[in-house]
């Protein structure tokens, strides 16, 4: 078991070092593509605006900057929510993903477009928060509908069947109402297409849910502890627990409207986490957002770069890394990075 003595200027160290590897990250997924570009293009794409900008510049102000930001949010946003999920329910293999989140959104993504064609993104981006909530909600309740509570595998299970049910829902209505292209584009999981508009709406709603979630970090802290231990310290675990599932729910609802599903990264990033800065939840928040954006970063690198021109699902590259992740931590009991 990690140690839970970490002192704040450690922490601090590792904390820049994690800012520093985000950075170079960015910098990485904004050189490295199917155009060739050089950093004094990224430079002027990201710090100048100028009315004689080349058209390589352009493309990188327009198309590849938007993308990578959205790629920032969204590893952020996954993963700060994968590790708000694991320290709530004291269940190690707990993801969006993994737990009907990501399948809920997708699903209600699915009925909004065949029913309301219409509706512009916002509408689209209210769906996936309600859809998530449906499918999280399915999961705790069938997974402790068994006397005696639930535990890590039970819910694993009711997530891996309800998340099948919902994803056969989302391709049922594609199928049904023929607008299966629309939705495989979103199920596919990828940042293809990302516009500014799109990343303003979703910018506020991802910042605000990893702001008030370290807020609440050290309530998150002791109720991943013991909840009797919380209810003794004064804390109103009722209160903050429906708290941190909105903010769950806030985040992984955004970025499923942005990118689609994206499984396994908010599972992978806090396990890598919590080896560097202990159990403690005001540490593990913060750097799950900084490394997992930084994840995020690379994932769609690679998925532009190793087939170029062409593309591979982002999530195809998340799934490769994840999967192999996934079985050791179950081979271990989820203790194998506490």
């Amino acid at each position: 078991m990690t140690n839970l003595k970490i002192t704040p200027f450690s922490f601090i160290h590792k904390f820049i070092l994690s800012l520093l590897i985000l950075l170079v990250s960015f910098l990485t997924a904004m050189a490295f593509g199917a155009a060739d570009t050089t950093m004094s293009e990224v430079w002027k794409a990201i710090f100048l605006t100028t009315d004689s900008d080349s058209g390589t510049v352009t493309i990188l102000r327009e198309l590849r900057l938007p993308r990578e930001l959205a790629a920032i949010f969204v590893g952020a946003g996954l993963s700060v929510a994968g590790a708000i999920m694991q320290g709530m329910t004291r269940n190690p293999l707990a993801d969006p993903g993994l737990l009907g989140l990501t399948a809920g959104a997708n699903a209600a993504l699915a009925v909004t477009v065949a029913f309301i064609p219409a509706t512009d993104y916002i509408g689209i981006t209210i769906a996936c928060f309600i859809g998530s909530a449906i499918g999280a909600g399915m999961v705790f309740g069938i997974g402790s509908m068994k006397r005696g509570g639930f535990s890590p595998f039970r819910i694993v299970l009711a997530g891996a069947a309800v998340s099948a049910f919902l994803f056969a829902v989302a391709e049922g209505v594609g199928l049904y109402f023929h607008i299966s292209k629309d939705v495989s584009m979103w199920t596919a999981g990828g940042l293809i297409g990302v516009t500014w508009r799109q990343l303003q709406m979703i910018f506020p709603v991802i910042v605000a849910g990893i702001i008030i979630a370290i807020f609440l970090s050290r309530q998150l802290t002791i109720l991943s502890l013991n909840e009797e231990l919380a209810v003794g310290l004064g804390q109103k675990i009722t209160q903050i627990k429906v708290v941190l599932f909105v903010i769950i729910i806030l985040l992984t609802g955004a970025s499923v409207s942005l990118v689609g599903n994206i499984a396994f990264l908010g599972l992978m990033v806090p396990h890598i986490v919590r080896p560097l800065v202990g159990t403690d939840y005001r540490f593990i928040l913060p750097m799950s957002a900084t490394l997992g954006a930084a994840f995020m970063l690379l994932a769609d690198t690679i998925a532009r770069t190793i087939n170029a021109p062409y593309e591979t699902p982002v999530v195809a590259v998340v799934s490769i890394m994840g999967l192999p992740f996934f079985l050791f931590i179950v081979r271990k009991g989820g203790k194998a990075f506490s």
